[in-house]
């Protein structure tokens, strides 16, 4: 087969979900299935640090689409008529966006529908586009893939979907996310807590990862916290607003919120592997792939009761209503003073993570595009 894929947005040093599904994905599936070619379509010069195998070629395609004008052109004209030119036996869009009238089979992987549940946490234009195309996209898509049970039901409800166009594609984590040892993790808090516990955040600072309601429970925590414990916060302040600056600045326990930025992946394990848990409250996800990551590091989790979390944590995290201070601030507490409870949920959660990989990942998206291909 000859399979066009957009890559739009692996960015080398800005790989969240996305883009990190759509490379650990692609990367495995290319070496495993080296008798197909694969061309990978970019808005903007190809990165020169991925390493790819030899079946796949790069491509660059003007204007860099990062506008709701430029998106419309890209998607809607240029990409469109590249891929109909083509003759292709499939194209795949890791980020669900759908050209429209191709001449091949499509499959999107639309991971969640945040923009719809949660407008108000997206800039205006934007909005208007997502929440315009969207359907368009699920419609003229062959086939969907998704990465949760809870994802799937959602686009089913939403735009009307049968459920037999959907696959889940269940997200991984990468290897390098493991237990360290007593004397790294000593390390690791020397140079981040100044030798204290901490409890970790990671997540690009946006309003629906729920910062408000987790520097509320903070706050609330450290009122009888006995350890001194801090709080890492770290990702890009991509989206940071006036009211969550007010908040953080009106903390009492501001002192003990460090605020990390972006940090490598290699850097990045070790430093969840030393904390005391990963707090991962989210109002909405998709996955939640800190959560895998953290269950990998042996280290336990404090995740939300809603949308996918409880699916993928099942029993090995503690589930608290996001809004709820109380609840995540008690939860903390029981992290810090119960060692019985802590320890079984370290050996939940390292169960758990057995049940993913980004080895299932790309063989289920692999299937997907198989089924595409056939019943295009």
């Amino acid at each position: 087969m000859r399979i066009a894929v957009n890559t739009r947005l692996l960015v080398p040093g800005k790989m969240d979900g996305i883009a990190r599904f759509t490379f650990e994905s692609l990367k495995l599936i290319c070496e495993k299935h080296s008798e197909h070619h694969f061309d990978f379509i970019f808005d903007r010069k190809p990165p020169s640090g991925f390493n790819f195998p030899s079946n796949v070629s790069f491509h660059k395609l003007s204007p860099p689409a990062r506008h709701p004008i430029l998106w419309w052109i890209w998607f809607e004209l240029r990409l469109k008529k590249f891929v109909n030119k083509g003759s292709y036996d499939l194209f795949l869009s890791p980020e669900g966006w759908i050209p429209p009238e191709l001449n091949c089979p499509s499959l999107g992987v639309i991971h969640d529908l945040n923009f719809v549940h949660h407008p108000e946490n997206i800039i205006a234009s934007h909005r208007k586009y997502l929440r315009h195309y969207f359907p368009k996209f699920a419609q003229r898509a062959s086939r969907i893939a998704t990465v949760s049970a809870f994802s799937k039901a959602d686009i089913c409800r939403t735009y009307r979907i049968k459920t037999d166009r959907i696959d889940v594609v269940y997200n991984g984590a990468l290897e390098s996310f493991k237990p360290i040892t007593e004397e790294e993790k000593s390390q690791l808090k020397a140079s981040y807590s100044n030798g204290y516990p901490y409890f970790i955040f990671i997540g690009t600072l946006h309003p629906r990862k729920n910062l408000e309601h987790l520097f509320k429970a903070f706050e609330l925590f450290k009122k009888t916290d006995k350890h001194n414990t801090k709080l890492l916060v770290v990702g890009n302040r991509k989206w940071w607003p006036t009211e969550l600056e007010e908040l953080y600045q009106e903390m009492l326990a501001k002192n003990s919120v460090v605020f990390c930025g972006r940090q490598s992946d290699e850097q990045l394990s070790k430093m969840l592997a030393a904390a005391d848990g990963l707090t991962y409250l989210p109002y909405f996800e998709g996955f939640g792939i800190p959560i895998l990551e953290a269950f990998q590091s042996g280290t336990p989790v404090i995740t939300s009761n809603v949308s996918s979390m409880p699916e993928i944590a099942q029993d090995a995290a503690i589930l608290c209503k996001p809004k709820s201070e109380q609840q995540i601030a008690h939860a903390m507490q029981k992290l810090m003073e119960n060692k019985k409870l802590k320890q079984e949920l370290i050996e939940k959660g390292l169960k758990r993570a057995q049940d993913f990989s980004w080895s299932r990942t790309a063989d289920l998206l692999w299937e997907s595009m198989l089924k595409t291909q056939k019943n295009g």
